[in-house]
């Protein structure tokens, strides 16, 4: 089965904030709407993380893993839409049909999708697909929490108990993976502000990297690969990051490889 690891970035929706808060003058600046919407969710909740319908949208990156071949990209390009965004990860389950990877893709990325989807007037067919229409679907979806047609690995890893979940960096840190480079989620609106959206693709990219080296790991783990075959997947990822020698990725080679080093 084709590997699609899947990863998002998001901004504050303020066109929602001119909608949803009474109080806010719908002339205010993005900046001005969004800081308003920080603030009431401080208030409400004692932090700043916005709830999700309240999430638009504005990198998703992948790495997909064929049969011949694995490859990392940011989906669209820098002025794409948020529903061209979308519209393409969706085309691509079509197309591929692949098996989902994701860090907390069931807690976040996937019900922000949702959400978006519905704003954006998107058309998923076969991503909701349970079974009525192609019987494979029926005992492995995308939408059911343990089925492995979407593999959500921070999930899976804490026994789907809340309370044992684990922040990706930390994790792949600990497996001697790069993590965090030079961004978190919590500087993508800055950088958006300031029209910096290729460094939040960029970003998103190291994302995935790191989600599908702890999948690999996950892999080998529970069985799927054996340390020969893992070795040999993760000398593939390594090779793919040479052979597309951009400055962001090369920077997240040269951390691996000096991790590994210092074992």
């Amino acid at each position: 089965m084709n590997i699609f690891v899947f990863d998002i970035e998001t901004i504050p929706d303020v066109d929602a904030g001119r909608k949803l808060l009474p109080f806010v003058q719908t002339n205010l600046s993005d900046n001005e709407i969004a800081e308003a919407m920080f603030n009431q969710r401080r208030q409400e909740a004692g932090h700043e993380f916005l709830q999700h319908y309240l999430q638009k949208v504005v990198a998703i990156s992948a790495v997909l893993k064929t049969s011949d071949k694995i490859t990392v990209w940011s989906l669209g390009d820098e002025d794409s839409t948020e529903a061209e965004l979308i519209s393409r990860f969706f085309e691509g389950l079509n197309r591929f049909q692949p098996r989902l990877v994701s860090w907390n893709g069931t807690g976040f990325d996937l019900p922000v999708l949702h959400y978006r989807g519905l704003i954006n007037k998107i058309s998923a067919p076969l991503y909701w697909e349970k079974g009525d229409n192609n019987n494979a679907f029926k005992w492995n979806n995308y939408t059911s929490r343990y089925h492995d047609r979407h593999t959500d690995i921070m999930d899976i890893l804490a026994a789907y108990q809340p309370k044992a979940n684990a922040p990706l960096d930390k994790i792949a840190s600990l497996l001697d993976f790069p993590g965090k480079m030079g961004m978190s989620g919590a500087k993508v609106w800055e950088n958006y502000a300031a029209g910096n959206i290729k460094s939040i693709r960029d970003y998103c990219e190291t994302d995935v990297l790191n989600t599908y080296l702890v999948y690999l790991r996950f892999e080998l783990f529970r069985g799927n690969l054996n340390l020969n075959e893992y070795n040999q997947s993760c000398d593939a990822v390594k090779d793919m990051l040479k052979n597309l020698a951009q400055p962001h990725l090369n920077e997240f080679l040269k951390q691996w490889e000096e991790n590994e080093e210092r074992k």
